[in-house]
């Protein structure tokens, strides 16, 4: 299976559109989102054209093949316009022996894990892209899509063939990789 993982596109059309366009490039089975989908929240600037209901509509074309978690910023309001589930505070897989649960990063994260989890645990969050080995599970973060921290780059990440790859979303190129 070939999973694509974004988080925090936080209503900018113009990085969920390069986000959508990158997902038909790579031909993803599944797309997952780990949350902050439509608001940009207070703590952030307003990203590149802030159109949430452009990046709703666009989604919404997709949601037989999104998966997701809920963000910080996301809420009942946002479950309403969303035709697929976001609600989730955390989702497990079992995907080519491997055992990946999401989150995205808020209540559980890397210094507090989801309870007996071992194997791969995704988080977003805080916008920076990370590998990070603990005793039981590899944490990964894939970064941001639209407003990307501590001078990192608009990204997401590939998992195929028990590899994670982290692409630019702009230039396409791989800069990170973790195997399993």
């Amino acid at each position: 299976m070939k999973l694509m993982i974004a988080s925090d596109i936080h209503g900018s059309a113009y990085y969920n559109d390069l986000l959508v366009e990158r997902f038909r490039e790579e031909k993803p089975d599944k797309l997952l989102l780990l949350g902050d989908i439509l608001y940009h929240g207070p703590r952030n600037d307003l990203p590149a054209e802030y159109v949430p209901k452009r990046v709703l509509a666009s989604l919404n074309e997709l949601k037989d093949r999104i998966l997701c978690v809920r963000g910080n910023c996301d809420g009942d309001v946002d479950q309403m316009v969303l035709e697929f589930p976001i609600m989730a505070d955390y989702l497990y897989m079992y995907i080519e022996g491997i055992e990946i649960y999401a989150s995205h990063g808020h209540i559980y994260n890397q210094n507090k894990p989801l309870p007996g989890l071992k194997g791969i645990f995704l988080c977003g969050h805080t916008h920076v892209p990370l590998i990070e080995k603990h005793d039981d599970f590899v944490y990964l973060n894939p970064g941001s899509v639209s407003i990307p921290k501590d001078g990192s780059r608009h990204s997401y990440m590939i998992f195929e063939n028990r590899e994670f790859l982290w692409k630019d979303l702009e230039n396409k190129e791989i800069y990170m990789n973790y195997k399993v």
